[in-house]
């Protein structure tokens, strides 16, 4: 038997469960001044976006690892042509990394590097830049060589996830200098920004599928189908 996953309805899934990670997040920093809601324990910290080590996070871990393990599958078709190995390896070491990062928050020990203040208030996003920039333009001729369509919605996911992840940390930092994290104008500029980056890694993850089709591979599950049963044998009368 086998079971092919249609890209549409991968696509409504993936963008529903989406949907619903970010309206809980925001739901909850809504709802907490109005209902008192704790920010210690229950539903908050559980669902909010501005929290870490909860389902939010958890999610884009997963979403993360996920574009990591198609991005394997695709460095090993990849070496057939031989064309761009590494730079597809490279893309998957990349988003494992990241997926940790969510996890662990490694991005977050380098604000004790540089004591800033003002937009600058996360200074990590300094050194992220540079190697934003660096991976940017050692990735130029790999995007010259990809297919139009692809090559634009690999650009379009790269400048929504970068956006979220880079440049709203910048009015974020400074907004937190000023009236700190517990209050509901930093929870709408951290859900904006946690939003941007699912949905530049959702698209990512669609256009990764669909170059895999422009390749000639399909998703879908195989199960071998049941040996057939014996017929009963009938006795003499």
């Amino acid at each position: 038997m086998q079971i092919i996953l249609p890209r549409a309805r991968l696509q409504t899934a993936l963008f529903a469960l989406m949907a619903a990670v970010a309206g809980a997040g925001l739901a909850v920093e809504v709802l907490k001044p109005i209902l008192r809601l704790s920010s210690r324990s229950g539903v908050v910290p559980l669902l909010s976006l501005s929290y870490e080590q909860n389902v939010p996070t958890w999610y884009t871990s997963c979403l993360l690892f996920a574009c990591s393990l198609t991005l394997a599958a695709i460095a090993v078709g990849a070496r057939r042509a031989g064309q761009f190995v590494k730079h597809w390896w490279g893309l998957a070491a990349a988003f494992l990394y990241i997926s940790l990062d969510e996890v662990v928050e490694i991005h977050e020990a380098a604000s004790s590097w540089l004591d800033l203040g003002g937009v600058l208030y996360f200074s990590w996003v300094i050194p992220a830049a540079v190697v934003v920039a660096a991976f940017g333009i050692a990735y130029l001729g790999f995007l010259a060589h990809l297919p139009r369509g692809t090559r634009n919605r690999f650009l379009l996911a790269g400048s929504l996830y970068v956006t979220g992840a880079l440049a709203l940390e910048l009015p974020l930092g400074y907004w937190t200098e000023q009236a700190g994290s517990n209050n509901l104008v930093y929870a709408l500029i951290d859900f904006v920004e946690e939003s941007l980056e699912m949905l530049g890694v959702n698209l990512f993850l669609v256009s990764l599928v669909d170059y895999l089709g422009v390749q000639g591979w399909t998703i879908g599950f195989s199960q071998a189908a049941p040996e057939p049963r014996p017929a009963p044998v009938e006795r003499p009368a």
